[in-house]
C-alpha cells in the first residue's frame, strides 16, 4: 500500500490488469450480487431530484420496484444502495441486444441529466472505504470480471488508467497525477 493525502490506495491498482469487455460479461457486475450498487449520501438527493426525468429511461418491471421500495434502499450492510429487480439487477438496469447498461447514464449521454451515474459503479472494480480520518482505495475480485482481466492484460492497460474518469471525478485531477507518476516510478526500477 501507498499513501496519496489522507487516502491509503493498494498496490493492486497499479498491478492489476483491467479494461471491461461487455460482449463477454454481458454486464453481469449490474446483474449479479445480492445487493445494489453503493451510493454517497449526496448522491440518495440526486436520485430523489432525477427520477421524474430517467423514468423514460427504465424498463417497467424496474418502475415497479423503484416505486414500491423508492429510488434507493437501506440495504443489509445498513448502507444505501439501489434497489433490485426481482433481487437480482440493479432497478437502474436495462438491457441492449442482452448487455445489461445504466438507464441513468443513458439519460445523462443524451443532456437529459448532469450526474453520470452513482460513483460506485464509475469506479468499479475499484471500492473505497471511508473512515473517519482517511479512505481505504482497493480492487474487488469477482469472477464475472474475468473477461475484463484476460482484455486488461491483453492491452497491458492497469485497472487505475482504465477507470482514470472515475477516478478524477472521485479523487480529482492531481490523485489521478500522483498515481501516474507513482506507476512510471514503480515500472522505470523494473
Amino acid at each position: 500500500m501507498f499513501e496519496i493525502g489522507k487516502t491509503l490506495v493498494s498496490k493492486v491498482l497499479l498491478d492489476h490488469a483491467f479494461c471491461c469487455d461487455l460482449s463477454k460479461c454481458k454486464g453481469a457486475c449490474c446483474v449479479e450480487g445480492d445487493v445494489g450498487a453503493p451510493l454517497l449520501e449526496e448522491e440518495k438527493k440526486i436520485l430523489r431530484e432525477i427520477q421524474p426525468i430517467i423514468r423514460p429511461y427504465l424498463r417497467p418491471e424496474s418502475l415497479v420496484e423503484i416505486d414500491s421500495q423508492g429510488p434507493f434502499i437501506l440495504d443489509e450492510d445498513g448502507e444505501y444502495s439501489t434497489p433490485l429487480v426481482n433481487k437480482k439487477e440493479c432497478a437502474y438496469v436495462v438491457f441492449e441486444s442482452g448487455i445489461a447498461k445504466c438507464g441513468i447514464e443513458k439519460a445523462y449521454e443524451d443532456g437529459a441529466i448532469k450526474w453520470q451515474k452513482p460513483l460506485s459503479c464509475h469506479l468499479y472494480p475499484i471500492r473505497v472505504k471511508r473512515y473517519e480520518s482517511f479512505s481505504a482505495v482497493n480492487v474487488h475480485h469477482w469472477k464475472v470480471c474475468e473477461p475484463a482481466c484476460i482484455m486488461g492484460q491483453e492491452l497491458q492497460l492497469p485497472v487505475f488508467r482504465f477507470l482514470k474518469n472515475g477516478i478524477k471525478r472521485a479523487f480529482g485531477i492531481k490523485f489521478y497525477e500522483e498515481l501516474e507518476s507513482i506507476y512510471q516510478e514503480t515500472r522505470s526500477g523494473q
